[in-house]
């Protein structure tokens, strides 16, 4: 045969499931079974009565059930639903009169009036000490936006938390003060913690914000921007097309005299081969030009200068290459370093210097270069017209010294 309690929880199961809005969110079944469950926990620590155990357990059913019929007085609903199932089982009236005083202290403002109400008012909040609470306390904000009684942001629903913690609850039986209190105030000091790195990161939103105000007329355009990163690019560019060019007519020259040394110069130590002297001697001192000029197209040239505090003051020296710096003590770079960036006119003015030194070593780079490629092809077509001249000489010699086989 089922008990009071079994029959209890049947009816009240069955009761909310069958009646309570989906919207509840919070004011549910499984709150109330998590409110049975904290009030076994605070029972089974504390020396009370057999009947004093199931007042206050049949109080727990019943004390969220009056949200089916009115969710603003839910404790006096709940004290007329459970008289009602309480009177059909026999229940005495003395025992109803504690079960519904019980039901009625766990109303928020209320104060407990003996240790069975303490049991059930701090059974009814436990969750704020418990390791769920974020996760229930979710459950109630939502519950009141979806039953359209208030809707909270996040940071209103935190400020909220804080004065419950903190403020408007306590803990009534000794209990719940010695193992539940101090989880409570963990959990306070979480939310204080989260308010804390919201504040903190509102601040920073708000200093950049303000910055980009501030900054914004200052800002150079980005078109401006574009123009140096584009003009840099393009003139680095055209410095690696120019060293590759040289290293090509290096490499040429270079083969160009190896093969001459391998193959065509030893043997102008015969006299049939002295009319190739001079051909060979051109072919071999323009290659020779043409790889001097090619080094010294690609030679790089750093100054290493020194700067002095003055020259920074009077922006005379670009910061931004690194010949003029490479000799200076980090701190003394440093220091100069910080004047520029505190100096947005003194940046462009580096950068325009900066792209204009680069021109000129463009400029040097390419003149040699041109040089090169001169000496280069003039080398060549003498050696050749050279060669062809030689040959030519040669046949016309054999052919006066034998006119006769000539004819």
């Amino acid at each position: 045969m089922e008990s009071l309690l079994e029959k209890t929880e049947h009816y009240v199961f069955d009761f909310l499931k069958n009646n309570l809005p989906k919207t509840y969110l919070y004011h549910n079944y499984v709150h109330t079974k998590r409110v049975i469950t904290s009030s076994k926990e605070i029972i089974s620590n504390i020396e009370i009565t057999e009947e004093e155990k199931e007042i206050i357990l049949l109080a727990s059913w019943f004390h969220d059930t009056g949200y089916v019929e009115n969710a603003n007085e839910h404790e006096q609903e709940s004290v007329k639903i459970a008289e009602i199932f309480l009177r059909k089982h026999n229940v005495n009236e003395e025992k109803i009169i504690s079960i519904k005083n019980c039901i009625l202290a766990t109303k928020f403002n209320s104060k407990p009036n003996n240790l069975l109400e303490e049991i059930i008012k701090d059974a009814d909040n436990s969750h704020l000490a418990k390791d769920y609470f974020d996760e229930v306390s979710e459950l109630l904000r939502n519950e009141l936006k979806f039953c359209e009684k208030k809707i909270y942001s996040s940071s209103e629903w935190r400020e909220e938390n804080i004065e419950l913690l903190s403020k408007n609850h306590r803990y009534y039986t000794r209990y719940a003060v010695e193992n539940w209190e101090p989880k409570k105030h963990k959990n306070l000091l979480n939310i204080l913690s989260k308010k804390e790195k919201q504040k903190k990161k509102q601040q920073k939103e708000n200093l950049k914000a303000k910055l980009k105000v501030k900054y914004k007329d200052e800002s150079p355009e980005r078109g401006i921007q574009t123009l140096f990163r584009v003009t840099l690019r393009n003139h680095i560019k055209l410095s690696d097309i120019a060293d590759t060019k040289a290293n090509i007519l290096l490499s040429i020259n270079a083969i160009i005299i190896s093969l001459a040394l391998a193959n065509l110069i030893p043997k102008l130590d015969a006299p049939s081969n002295k009319h190739l002297m001079i051909p060979s001697l051109i072919l071999v001192l323009f290659s020779v030009a043409s790889i001097i000029l090619s080094i010294m197209s690609t030679q790089p040239k750093v100054t290493g200068r020194e700067f002095t505090k003055k020259q920074i003051k009077k922006q005379n020296v670009n910061l931004l290459f690194f010949g003029n710096f490479f000799k200076m003590p980090y701190d003394l770079y440093q220091e100069a370093i910080d004047e520029v960036i505190n100096d947005k006119k003194y940046v462009y003015k580096m950068l325009t210097k900066d792209l204009y030194l680069l021109g000129l070593v463009l400029k040097k780079k390419y003149a040699l270069l041109k040089i090169t490629y001169v000496v280069f092809t003039a080398g060549i077509i003498l050696s050749v017209v050279a060669f062809i001249l030689a040959f030519a000489e040669i046949d016309l010699a054999e052919k006066v010294a034998n006119p006769i086989i000539s004819k």
